[in-house]
């Protein structure tokens, strides 16, 4: 029988273009050769749809620069309606080829215009399988704002809040911003690999946090800041079965006052990643509950990392859901089913298996 064929896509318009290239690389070079045939979508930074190298080490980080999508002047064509597989390219001379009959797409884009159901909803128009969550989920997921709605309404504790809806003066929220006391962080609400997050430790810099953030997105969350241990578990969901991988934990050096992009992807080596870590009798348990119940409080399919904060006393916070986490060979989540046997290769194949054998249409 003929392999079936999956498009890794990634790239995309979010400023998380790099990090989903780098996912991207790490991705290709897991997938199986002899199990499926592969196609490389890369959508530059202004949406252009290209053929990408399918070569791993092509995406990769260089000398601490990230990769990028380069427009090479031709364009890939979606199906034209529900149930075709074909998906072709445009020439430079207006000429257009087959490019390949798809069955499943492996959407490592993040952040906006990808991550957030957009990309998810194109998908469902056209009866196209991929991996990870849907289009309601994948919402819930990049807007920090709703998806605490979400934990809230299944129980679950979150970081007290203040959002800033676009054109919001930061002075009209004064009183309910100093109420949340200090330190705070300030984040785009919809945003990821933590772009555009800042520790304010003195309310004379939340101007200055604020306008950084909108850079990313004009809605903008103030969050009350929680001491503790940054916990993140993966959970891993197929047809059968959700499962919660030991809890992970990490450590960022002195020369990072929190988990930031810079710690995340480019000065790893001051950041310790503990797979799996050590929580108190009991907590363990609370942490992998929440994680179960944060998945499936946003309807997550596939995938997803949730992050969680965990207090002196053993207090457990869920901070966010990640439905699309990062997937670089050095990430958190894929470190996690490392460390419970899993290995990346393996982790992959699940993925594409389950949403190859997914239902198409609502579920």
């Amino acid at each position: 029988m003929d392999k079936p064929t999956v498009a890794v896509a990634f790239g995309g318009r979010s400023s998380e273009h790099g990090v989903s290239c780098v996912t991207a690389g790490g991705v290709l070079g897991a997938i199986d050769r002899e199990r499926w045939n592969v196609v490389a979508l890369g959508i530059t930074s202004d949406g252009r749809w290209t053929v990408a190298s399918d070569a791993p080490e092509d995406w990769a980080i260089v000398d601490g620069k990230l990769p990028t999508v380069k427009d090479d002047g031709e364009t890939v064509l979606l199906p034209v309606s529900a149930g075709d597989k074909i998906w072709r390219v445009e020439g430079h001379d207006g000429h257009i080829r087959h490019l390949a009959n798809i069955d499943v797409v492996f959407p490592v884009l993040h952040g906006p215009y990808g991550e957030d159901g957009t990309l998810q909803g194109a998908l469902e128009l056209l009866d196209i399988r991929y991996v990870g969550a849907g289009v309601l989920a994948s919402a819930l997921g990049m807007d920090k704002e709703f998806m605490k709605t979400a934990f809230k309404a299944a129980g679950l504790p979150v970081t007290p809040d203040v959002v800033l809806y676009p054109g919001d003066d930061v002075e009209g929220h004064r009183a309910d911003v100093e109420a949340l006391g200090l330190p705070l962080f300030v984040k785009p609400a919809r945003a990821g690999s933590s772009m555009g997050i800042s520790r304010v430790d003195d309310l004379t810099e939340l101007e200055a946090a604020v306008a950084e953030a909108v850079l990313h997105d004009p809605k903008v969350l103030i969050e009350r800041g929680v001491s503790g241990r940054e916990i993140e578990t993966a959970v891993l969901a197929t047809a059968t079965e959700v499962r919660v991988s030991p809890a992970g934990e990490i450590v960022a050096g002195d020369d990072h006052a929190f988990y930031d992009f810079e710690a995340k992807y480019l000065d790893e080596g001051h950041v310790r990643l503990l797979c799996p870590t050590t929580l108190p009798a009991g907590v363990a348990d609370v942490v992998a509950d929440y994680a179960r119940r944060a998945f499936r409080a946003v309807g997550a399919e596939g995938l997803a990392r949730v992050d969680a904060f965990v207090a002196e006393d053993g207090t457990v916070t869920v901070n966010e859901i990640n439905t699309m986490p990062g997937f670089t060979t050095t990430s958190m989540y894929p470190r996690m089913w490392a460390s419970a046997g899993v290995e990346y290769p393996e982790l992959v194949q699940t993925l594409l298996e389950t949403a190859l054998e997914r239902r198409i249409g609502l579920r």
